[in-house]
């Protein structure tokens, strides 16, 4: 009879010993708040693969996508309770704990995914991780979430005073805030487990995601306009449990970041592909789409420039100009 026993007195619940008729196994549970469909959810499932496979059986990790253990925040408060391994998030709910990460949530930052990429995998990314680890996590990895875009119930956006009192709903991540008043929209923080029944309800007028986000969460369903405005790069983070990543052998250690680095390859690949899918799959659902013209886009590049001089009240000056430069280069 199989039982789930602690592994020791003091680590955390995220990390246990499955022990059965053959050698005991350590068992990593993983949450995400992704749709079933979301590619970090099949990132889940290749990790899962190969930390198995290349673990020779001793790590065995449970996954719970879809918000099964609760919504983002939720999650990532029980990583760092040690209630699970680790969590598939954005990196805007480590934002409050990590001000650093919102040096790379800058409006306007990158042009493209390969640019993103570029900045997160070089000295600022190295920077980003460091800043984790002293709030107690182990970065594992930086997937696409992608590009965010508006959508809203009450009008077309094509232009900057279009977003004049809009009632939209953000990530908790101050600086997406802070862009959003510079545009002159109210924006509110709000969890994405609320989000449909608030959208539905009309107590928000819009949201801004990326477009897989929107079609997966099926918010076509209460909202009728879509505009490309590509505010903002959104990176998803895996991050674990610090206690629970330490206690795990060298080679098990090993085994966690090399099968992570094969899952996060797969992801950004995968939503790179279907990104613009699910834009034409929005559209066919019934939304208008409106393009944003280069001249709109860079009135809002305009009205939002002086969000990274107000950021440095909250982030050492030095790590936003060290993105500033590399995002530039």
């Amino acid at each position: 009879m199989t039982s789930l026993l602690p592994r020791a007195f003091g680590l955390c619940l995220g990390l246990s010993l499955l022990a059965g008729a053959g050698s005991a196994q350590t068992v990593l549970r993983v949450a995400g708040n992704f749709p079933e469909e979301h590619s970090a959810t099949g990132a889940m499932t290749v990790f899962k693969d190969e930390v198995e496979r290349l673990s020779g059986g001793d790590l065995v990790v449970q996954n719970f996508p879809a918000m099964q253990l609760g919504g983002a925040q939720e999650n990532v408060d029980q990583v760092r309770s040690g209630a699970i391994f680790a969590v598939f998030t954005s990196i805007a709910y480590f934002t409050r704990s990590v001000p650093e990460l919102e040096a790379v949530s800058l409006p306007f930052l990158f042009d493209n995914r390969e640019k993103a990429f570029e900045v997160m995998d070089g000295p600022v990314g190295k920077l980003m991780d460091e800043a984790l680890l002293e709030q107690g996590f182990v970065n594992l990895g930086y997937g696409e979430l992608g590009f965010r875009h508006v959508t809203n119930s009450a009008r077309p956006l094509t232009k900057l005073e279009d977003f004049q009192g809009l009632k939209i709903r953000l990530q908790p991540n101050e600086v997406h805030l802070e862009t959003f008043r510079a545009l002159g929209a109210n924006p509110q923080s709000l969890d994405i487990s609320e989000l449909y029944s608030a959208l539905q309800q009309k107590v928000l007028d819009g949201e801004e995601n990326p477009y897989n986000i929107i079609y997966t969460r099926r918010f076509f369903e209460v909202q009728k306009y879509l505009s490309d405005t590509g505010h903002f790069f959104d990176f998803i983070n895996v991050v674990a449990n610090k206690g629970a990543f330490e206690a795990l052998s060298p080679e098990n250690q090993e085994a966690v970041r090399t099968a992570m680095r094969t899952a996060i390859e797969w992801q950004r690949t995968e939503a790179a592909r279907v990104d613009l899918e699910f834009r034409d799959k929005l559209v066919a659902e019934g939304m208008q789409f409106d393009a944003i013209s280069a001249e709109e886009r860079a009135r809002l590049r305009e009205a939002t420039a002086s969000i990274a001089e107000s950021l440095k009240a909250r982030v050492d000056p030095e790590v936003i100009d060290l993105v500033l430069q590399q995002a530039a280069q």
